[in-house]
């Protein structure tokens, strides 16, 4: 509570910028689009500290997108396990999260921040607003792009929500600020407002854009992901609808498959990579963050590595790892011919989870470039890996499998998208298939996908994450595995947004 001593409360400020000053210009337009980009690409304005950090009662490092989008899709899974004791890590491993986990908290409000300032970048950039402002002619066409981008990531990040708790808060530019609390929103209701807001933003946005930016085939790739989950989100499949959109990627030829998968990792993969959509960027020097790319390459490897031969010298964290489920989709995986077998260690299987040499390393990510140089790097331990948020591979898998549960295509081209990573991986027709089911789609994603955000949302899809059909080590917290209640499918709603939030009812099971 505030109280004022003074009788008029509408005064200007007279310690902070406000909005008319901070969007005077095309400049002041082009910092707020950057901060709608950088929160997604790093914790805070001022560095990795945690006392900088955009959101409050978390560790900015814990608060970093990738950071906690990764931990929620890969550790519950049988991709990834952590050898950290942190608080709530332990319950991600085991299948046992609660309403009171940090690293969930840690997600919802970055997705939920980032909702925010785009609605406030959204609400100074009306026709009415810039006319007042005297901006004018290219400087406003070229404004009402960044609209059009940061309403892509607002649906991307209500997608996030809508994967991943269900029925969150709902805000728009629309809302009134400050008067009442957001009020929820269901899953099915949700998936209608991201479908429209992709819909109409998608003719708006450019064909192409500097690097890094929102493109007409960003909107169209989160449109094929978002059809393909459809059936979760709404009880009602779109796999029609998933394949359609996968193939205006496809078919408009604007990306290609890089011929090396592993170049697609390293430090230097914002150069000549055409299979890259639409990604977050990381620079080790100037976007210095405990999360992101320092995060997936650190993390994953410890000192007796040589954490020089991953271009982070003086890192090497030694917590994730796999689990003993995911080399094994390689077959041999010391010995197969597939390069996107990228493992480290002789001790696949895990029997104490706190022990990071138990369960191979995984080498997919590096701050190394094609080259073989090591990238710049603060201290030895920041990274410059970009991380790929949609990539053609993903499309090529959403319509094979759109087309084999039922959707409008062609099997016959289903499996030629297969085949074209997979000839990738083998580099020559020797790992070709002939026929594919469901299942197979679900194990090529696995090992085509790995560690980059999708397993947790695969396995929910195909009625694997909870069921004692299928099992991992650890899964439920027994070494062999155990199903787990099907409620775990949603996350919970961050009891701390709830107790606050009278409009919030928590989802069933928490």
């Amino acid at each position: 509570m505030v109280t004022s001593c003074k009788d008029d409360l509408n005064l200007t400020p007279t310690n902070d910028i406000t909005a008319d000053v901070a969007y005077a210009t095309p400049e002041g337009y082009k910092k707020g689009i950057a901060k709608v980009y950088g929160s997604i690409a790093t914790s805070a304005n001022g560095g990795p500290s945690a006392a900088t950090g955009d959101i409050g009662g978390v560790d900015a490092g814990t608060s970093d997108f990738i950071r906690s989008f990764w931990m929620s899709q890969e550790l519950p899974t049988d991709e990834a396990a952590c050898a950290w004791g942190d608080p709530g890590l332990p319950e991600l491993n085991f299948n046992t999260y609660t309403s009171s986990n940090v690293l969930l908290l840690g997600l919802y409000a970055r997705s939920i921040y980032q909702i925010t300032l785009v609605n406030e970048f959204l609400r100074e950039s009306t026709d009415e607003k810039l006319s007042a402002r005297g901006i004018t002619g290219d400087d406003a066409t070229e404004i009402k792009y960044y609209v059009s981008e940061a309403r892509f990531f607002r649906a991307y990040q209500y997608w996030i929500l809508m994967d991943a708790f269900g029925n969150p808060p709902f805000i728009t530019e629309e809302s009134t600020v400050g008067k009442e609390s957001p009020k929820q929103i269901s899953r099915a209701d949700l998936f209608t407002y991201v479908e429209s807001e992709l819909l109409a933003i998608e003719p708006t946005l450019k064909e192409t854009n500097e690097y890094g930016r929102a493109t007409q085939g960003a909107a169209w790739a989160l449109l094929a992901r978002v059809y393909l989950n459809a059936q979760v989100y709404t009880g009602t499949p779109k796999f029609t609808e998933a394949a359609t959109y996968a193939e205006k990627v496809i078919n408009s030829k604007r990306y290609s498959l890089n011929p090396s998968y592993a170049n697609l990792f390293k430090a230097d993969n914002n150069l000549n990579n055409p299979e890259v959509i639409l990604s977050i960027n990381y620079d080790g020097i100037s976007t210095q963050n405990y999360g992101g790319s320092t995060f997936l390459i650190n993390a994953a490897i410890n000192g007796d590595m040589g954490t020089a031969n991953f271009g982070v010298p003086s890192g090497g964290w030694g917590g994730n790892r796999s689990r003993a489920t995911l080399p094994q989709k390689f077959g041999n995986y010391s010995t197969t011919a597939d390069k996107r077998a990228m493992f480290y260690g002789t001790t696949p299987a895990i029997t104490d989870i706190t022990i990071f040499t138990q369960g191979l390393a995984v080498t997919k990510f590096t701050n190394i470039t094609s080259t073989g140089a090591t990238a710049p790097s603060v201290n030895g331990i920041f990274c410059s890996t970009d991380f790929p948020l949609f990539r053609l591979a993903e499309m090529y898998l959403v319509y094979a499998e759109a087309v084999l549960r039922g959707g409008s295509g062609s099997q016959a081209t289903a499996i030629n998208y297969v085949n074209l990573l997979r000839q990738r991986a083998y580099g020559n027709a020797s790992g070709n298939v002939s026929s594919l089911t469901v299942d197979d789609i679900l194990n090529e994603r696995s090992k085509e996908l790995y560690w980059e955000c999708f397993r947790r949302t695969d396995l929910v899809r195909y009625g694997k994450f909870t069921e004692a059909t299928y099992l991992w080590p650890f899964k439920g917290g027994a070494e062999n595995g155990k199903g787990v209640e099907s409620f775990r499918n949603l996350y919970p709603i961050p009891s701390t947004d709830v107790i606050a939030n009278t409009n919030l009812t928590q989802n069933p099971g928490y």
